[in-house]
């Protein structure tokens, strides 16, 4: 009887340890990819180390949808655990309906503070972008002040996923037709004037969300749409589309300062708050607080994954970089700390490890003629110190086994681009992080060459760079500033942003005190400037958005929006 009885207590407490990780793993996303040769990756099950022992027989007791994305020859599996419950998914897509939609709160809230604070915005709103703007534009130009639109307030915001495109637009005008696919529009009571009638005219118009300026107003520049649903985010935030897809023709009509405010509504009103950076951080002081470093280390390493994943879904292009310069990171201010540098491309390296990702971090050697050899000062024993410094790797630790399995360690050449051939018992890298390439000063300083070798030899597989320095250098015999320059800055505009994060300051040569910030939190995101400011009796500091931007805004746009 007591043999029974522990056989029935092992058998419970069995059951009730694969409920709980089934539960716990139903929420979870893993990313496996392994590759036989340098452009061509296969599947593969989760690995052997102990660290991710746990996950793979875990699995086992779970139903999985598997998907498989085929691009350019490389297959990616997105292991979606699904749920055990088919209630639980039903629930959960229902919640997804409910998200695509704009609740009456944020309605009314929306359309009484544009009433209220930007009736100026909206009237540019109906000259850029509905047919008044093209007939005041024709009648004045034969007689200024004939047909003038002096206000226009929002009466109705239609906001819909859906993709249907009426007849008439379609026969009538393309960009309208194009504009209307997007099925979201903004609705406007214009108010016009025209010469020698004592009551203005009211007429109510459309102003879709995606639409293009009129051509005939000649006073507005078209500006990049804004990206919607991918296949890494297939569902939005309904108030943050809106709010960046308002933010884009604010743009248009030159209203810069109105984007900032907009994305202050947008917090206010139950968005994600991607963008919104946390509060007292006090990067002019130094050394940073722990908390304060791995919030950047968090931000960036969160941002490197989903950007690799939409690498994957083939959205975005393999050749990435990743800017992050806060006080700690700057190799210009003597603030600069090289274990805050290595400790964020640590964390970066862990978190793509933990998606069953072997990453290799690379460190450029030395370069040079002669006695004129060397590496840039802020790489100096960054190499070596990669290596000595605790990956909690060791046996019982809870990165057991990742270092030399799932993290590797290498150069910048094509010549550390490991490509497993069919046959041999060797995995290949799957990611690429690059500590700072940059070139030096001198002949034969030029990292572009060796660079663009290891980026060819990488194929499709991500190659991301960490604060890179791709500027030509002074040197002689015209290496760096002369042969070649068109193509080297080709080049290097060829990586794209998927996170940003630089101070802003009074001039480059003082870096104290810290005005504001730039901030892109990934690579489907929108570029943020931010205005630090104190709270009253220096009770804290917060970063107040004040400009909203799909592409990264130069210096004297970001002061021009300084309050």
């Amino acid at each position: 009887m007591k043999l029974n009885t522990l056989h029935v207590q092992v058998i419970i407490s069995t059951f009730i340890w694969q409920a709980q990780v089934a539960a716990s793993f139903s929420f979870n996303q893993n990313v496996v990819l392994t590759t036989t040769t340098s452009n061509t990756l296969k599947l593969s099950p989760p690995t052997s180390t102990s660290t991710r022992t746990s996950t793979s027989s875990s699995t086992r007791s779970i139903r999985h949808n598997s998907k498989t994305i085929q691009r350019n020859g490389a297959k990616l599996l997105l292991l979606h655990a699904a749920s055990v419950n088919d209630n639980d998914n039903n629930s959960h897509s229902h919640s997804h309906s409910q998200e695509a939609t704009l609740n009456a709160e944020q309605l009314d809230f929306t359309m009484g503070y544009l009433n209220k604070h930007h009736r100026d915005v909206l009237t540019n709103f109906a000259t850029a972008f509905t047919p008044l703007g093209v007939i005041s534009a024709k009648k004045n130009g034969f007689s200024g002040g004939s047909y003038t639109i002096q206000d226009a307030s929002i009466v109705n915001i239609h906001y819909t996923t859906s993709n249907s495109i009426s007849e008439s637009s379609a026969e009538n005008s393309p960009l309208a037709a194009e504009a209307e696919a997007s099925g979201s529009y903004i609705e406007l009571d214009v108010t016009v004037q025209i010469r020698n009638e004592k009551q203005p005219r009211v007429s109510r118009e459309k102003v879709y969300l995606d639409a293009e300026p009129n051509k005939q107003t000649r006073a507005f520049t078209n500006l990049p749409k804004v990206p919607t649903t991918t296949n890494h985010r297939p569902t939005i935030n309904p108030i943050d589309d809106l709010i960046r897809r308002m933010n884009r023709l604010c743009l248009i009509c030159k209203s810069p300062p109105t984007t900032g405010k907009l994305l202050q509504l947008q917090f206010q009103l139950g968005g994600n708050k991607v963008g919104l950076l946390k509060e007292d951080l006090y990067l002019n002081q130094v050394p940073h607080n722990r908390y304060v470093r791995q919030y950047f280390y968090d931000m960036a390493s969160k941002a490197v994954v989903a950007a690799v994943v939409a690498c994957s879904n083939g959205e975005i292009s393999h050749r990435m970089k990743m800017t992050s310069m806060f006080p700690e990171m700057n190799p210009q201010m003597d603030s600069y700390r090289i274990g805050t540098l290595l400790e964020m491309i640590r964390a970066v390296a862990i978190a793509l490890a933990e998606q069953n990702l072997r990453v290799r971090v690379c460190v450029q050697g030395s370069m040079g003629v002669g006695i004129f050899t060397g590496m840039p000062k802020q790489l100096s024993g960054a190499a070596a110190l990669l290596q000595m410094m605790d990956w909690q790797s060791g046996q019982g630790e809870v990165n057991e086994g990742m270092v030399g399995n799932y993290i590797n360690f290498g150069g910048v050449g094509k010549e550390h681009v490991v490509n497993a051939a069919a046959g041999e018992d060797q995995e290949q890298d799957d990611v690429f992080l690059l500590l700072c390439p940059q070139s030096m000063l001198g002949v034969e300083c030029s990292i572009m060459g060796a660079l663009e070798e290891m980026v060819q030899a990488a194929g499709d597989r991500p190659v991301i760079l960490l604060n890179p320095d791709l500027v030509d250098k002074v040197s002689s015999q015209g290496q760096q500033n002369i042969r070649g320059r068109q193509d080297r800055m080709d080049f290097a505009d060829s990586f794209k942003t998927v996170y940003h994060f630089q101070n802003i300051y009074v001039s480059g040569t003082s870096y104290f005190p810290i005005l504001g910030t730039v901030h892109k939190p990934g690579h489907d995101e929108a570029w943020i400037s931010y205005q630090r400011r104190d709270r009253l009796n220096n009770d804290g500091e917060i970063y107040v958005p004040i400009l909203s931007t799909e592409e990264q805004p130069d210096g004297a746009m970001i002061l021009d929006n300084f309050v």
